[in-house]
């Protein structure tokens, strides 16, 4: 229906010229114009649009008739993905509705208008005119939202019909020019849908098309696969996470929207075919497996073949997209499964693949994470949550740690009382049963990862005397322990066998080289920690200290590296940062003696439930920068807390590694608990040191001076939402002083944009109180214990009302609120424009009053919603 062609051209063109009189750069007023100009079908959409409720972060496709042919909500299954498309529409009745969209504050605008304006001759300057002005309106209601101006789709006169729009193939292009070239100007971002839609004569791709000008269902995928990053605010290509080692993207792309079918003729992947066809179903595609070799259809092809590697081989994967077809080869099954995770992570949006050719495999061999079930029980649900994240990012250990001083948690049928809840001291009768335990190992072989179960021995044993009423080194302990290791090893079907061996004085020499030679002779291979015990040259040694690098001179000994990669001590942000820096085994990639490495949850302290455990760990942005650094290799040498300075190649690298991780945390952890946010973008300067004498209230007249009339030059640039100012395990890590100094107190400040006056969410911490010490509690009415302080607009920030004040560190009562990431973030009102933010670090001495409450000298402050 064509409400305009009741008026003449002439009246039309006086139409769309009174829209446009008025400069973008003044005062826009909304364009009213009069009801009779308009047919009955906009005046039905429109009023059906003003009574729809106001709904939050709606993002809003504007447009005519090739708009509102989309269920948008049901393409992106996403329900703030409203309709405002109104056939027939042009650029001067949108301009007439637009308060409509600008009274909402969307989140996000798509526009996409003009072709109806083309065929009734209006000039594409009057055109731009209308769509800048609409920009411009939106842009002053609603200075937050995001405006995106879609390019003019192509037309094609193949059909013979809208022969008013399909001869204006050319005017598309000069318009599309017009909104390219303008868009900096206009603060707007362009989007070039017409590229894409074109064949090689720049006409619209007849088959998208039944009529020349509008689009079947296929052209809507393809513009939502073009749209979707714009959309969802991601990387403009996949982000793939751990980053392939060879990349390299193509043009074109293959199709997901009809039936896809995987080929595979080797019996030996009809697993990972299966695998790959439930995953591609669950994400509503139509799959079946085929054996055709002669297959003549689009395809996804799964071979074993030869694909060279320098290392790893037997991991390595080939992975060629095309328009046609896809084609996964590798060496062996487990490549192939490696593969599927880099395919799946292609088929972002369910509908196209990029065309791109990806040659891969992983720089170290042992790529681990472990998880401490033994002082805080966590379901079987829970753990295979975790082993999921796991495989879908290639790494390849669970190290399972179930017996500790607190409760021993794995069922032993000789030894029955070894679960019972009385010698349990939390979550007293949990524990794993043989099923259960079979079931992990299993689950966890299918997702080719190796479970490795820790017996820790002789240390960590107390809930063992508890039950056995004997210690694990003597005689009698020592035969328990050798039954035990016999059972064990003669139920499960494990290669691995982790003995612990930590923190423990040996009193009996004989136990170890006794239960690593029975565990030998029962075709297990040892692992323990080192510093630990008594080990011969056979046991794999898990480092958990800096101290314990020597064992890598020794060329007869396989380890592991855990240094510095315990989870439970770090800040979430800080744990992003040094892990992506890290040198695992301080090499760049590993060798037959550095296996590799593997992130460790300890958290020590008693935890409510089981889900603050991953609440209040970094679990996932930690096991997702471990999976990049140890597949990757590479990193620094040394280890840190900082990003590095700005615009430098290591802070670089930093921030385009966060885009791909925040784009895993938008698609596949929605419903996860993923404590990460961006930081990369916030820089700080940093003044001082200033000689506090000691005295932590001490003010300067730093604090007294206007952002604009700071007269002192910064003494650094740190980036970052955290910023540790001096590790409290310093000097093994760096922070963001170069040398502190006792005694002093530094400040640091930034500028932080608001589109609008708005009240805005942040994190805000000085003291990130590590899951596995009895850190005492921050007094009322402070951040912590160093006087700390932070300004926003010269407006000071008060520190929440903690649930526990004042409370001495207790491991038995779990942490509420003491952690920025795991309470509410606090709320800022900032001003339109640049606002100002300072923040005071004194510090007094680096001795904390007992090892329970070290100093950390630290502070956090960022964006929730970035």
């Amino acid at each position: 229906m064509d409400y305009y062609k009741k008026y003449s051209w002439f009246h039309f063109t006086m139409i769309v010229m009174l829209c446009t009189t008025i400069s973008a750069n003044c005062q826009i007023k909304k364009t009213i114009l009069p009801d009779s100009l308009f047919s009955t079908f906009y005046h039905q959409r429109v009023s059906h649009f003003r009574t729809l409720p106001l709904t939050k972060n709606d993002i809003v496709f504007v447009g005519n008739s090739i708009t509102n042919g989309a269920e948008w909500a049901e393409l992106f299954a996403d329900n703030r993905i409203k309709n405002r498309g109104i056939s027939s529409d042009v650029s001067a009745a949108v301009l007439n509705r637009i308060d409509e969209i600008a009274i909402r504050k969307p989140a996000k605008v798509f526009l996409l208008i003009g072709v109806n304006d083309l065929s009734r001759n209006i000039s594409t300057d009057s055109i731009f005119k209308n769509i800048a002005k609409i920009v411009s309106y939106l842009k002053q209601e609603s200075p937050s939202t995001k405006l995106f101006v879609q390019s003019i789709l192509p037309v094609n006169d193949f059909y013979k019909k809208f022969e008013n729009h399909t001869g204006k193939g050319e005017q598309i292009k000069r318009l599309n020019a017009v909104l390219k070239q303008n868009s900096a100007v206009y603060q707007y971002t362009y989007i070039d849908l017409h590229a894409s839609f074109c064949d090689e004569n720049g006409k619209l791709i007849k088959e998208l098309t039944n009529d020349g000008l509008h689009l079947k269902g296929d052209g809507y995928l393809l513009w939502k696969h073009l749209v979707y990053p714009y959309v969802f605010d991601l990387e403009s290509k996949p982000s793939l996470l751990p980053k392939p080692q060879q990349l390299n993207w193509k043009t074109g792309a293959f199709s997901l929207t009809a039936e896809t079918a995987i080929l595979v003729d080797n019996p030996a992947l009809e697993k990972e075919a299966s695998m790959l066809k439930e995953a591609m179903e669950q994400k509503g595609l139509r799959v079946k497996v085929t054996n055709k070799t002669a297959y003549s259809e689009k395809y996804i092809q799964l071979c074993l073949g030869n694909v060279s590697a320098p290392k790893n081989q037997s991991e390595a994967y080939h992975l060629e997209t095309t328009s046609d077809k896809i084609v996964l080869t590798a060496n062996t099954s487990q490549g192939i499964f490696n593969g599927i995770q880099t395919l799946l992570q292609l088929m972002r949006d369910d509908t196209f693949v990029d065309a791109s050719d990806i040659t891969d495999w992983p720089a170290f061999e042992w790529r681990g994470f472990m998880v401490d079930v033994g002082r805080n029980y966590q379901s079987v649900k829970l753990l295979k949550q975790q082993i999921d994240v796991m495989a879908a990012y290639k790494l390849n250990i669970f190290h399972f740690h179930p017996t500790e001083d607190v409760a021993w948690r794995l069922q032993s049928k000789l030894y029955p009382q070894l679960t019972a809840p009385e010698y349990m001291l939390r979550d007293k009768g949990e524990y794993y049963t043989e099923s259960d335990l079979k079931e992990l190992i299993k689950y966890c072989k299918e997702r080719y990862i190796t479970l490795v179960p820790e017996i820790d021995m002789p240390g960590h044993s107390a809930a063992f005397k508890r039950a056995m009423g004997v210690d694990m080194q003597s005689d009698a302990g020592l035969e328990i322990v050798k039954n035990i290791i016999k059972e064990f090893c003669t139920i499960y079907d494990v290669p691995y066998l982790h003995l612990g061996a930590d923190e423990v004085k040996i009193t009996n020499q004989k136990f170890l080289p006794e239960v690593i030679a029975l565990t030998e002779s029962l075709g297990k291979k040892v692992i323990g920690w080192e510093p630990g015990g008594n080990f011969n040259d056979g046991v794999i040694r898990q480092l958990w200290m800096e101290g314990a690098t020597s064992v890598s001179k020794n060329k007869n000994i396989k380890y592991l590296d855990s240094r510095h990669l315990y989870l439970n001590h770090m800040d979430p942000l800080e744990s992003v940062v040094t892990i992506f820096n890290r040198q695992i085994c301080n090499l760049t990639e590993g060798n037959e003696n550095a296996l590799g490495g593997t992130v460790c949850v300890w958290n020590d302290r008693a935890a409510a439930n089981e889900e603050d455990v991953m609440k209040m760990n970094p679990v996932y942005p930690g096991m997702l920068a471990f999976a990049e650094r140890s597949w990757q290799g590479g990193g620094y040498a040394g280890w840190t807390a900082a990003i590095g300075q700005p615009e430098t190649e290591r802070a670089k690298s930093f921030a385009a590694f966060e885009n791909r991780l925040l784009d895993q945390k938008k698609q596949y952890f929605k419903n996860l608990p993923f404590n990460y946010v961006k930081q990369a973008d916030l820089v700080w300067d940093i003044y001082g040191p200033y000689d506090n004498k000691g005295d932590l209230s001490k003010s300067f007249a730093f604090e007294k001076q206007s952002f604009n009339t700071v007269k002192e030059k910064p003494v650094y640039k740190a980036v970052g939402g955290t910023l540790v100012m001096r590790h409290w395990w310093a000097p093994q890590i760096s922070g963001v002083i170069e040398k502190p100094q006792e005694n002093t107190t530094w400040y640091a400040q930034t500028q932080i944009w608001s589109d609008e006056d708005q009240e805005q969410e942040f994190w805000i911490g000085f003291n990130n109180l590590s899951r596995s010490m009895s850190t005492d509690s921050p007094a009322a009415g402070t951040w912590n214990n160093l006087n700390s302080a932070v300004w926003v607009n010269n407006m000071l920030i008060n520190p929440p009302v903690w649930k526990h004040p004042d409370m001495k560190g207790n491991s038995e009562i779990p942490l509420i609120d003491e952690g920025y990431e795991f309470r509410d973030p606090t709320k800022i009102v900032l001003k339109k424009g640049w606002n100002t933010v300072r923040v005071k670090l004194p510090v007094g001495s680096f001795k904390g009053k007992d090892w329970q409450n070290p100093v950390k000298w630290m502070f956090t402050f960022v964006e929730v919603t970035k």
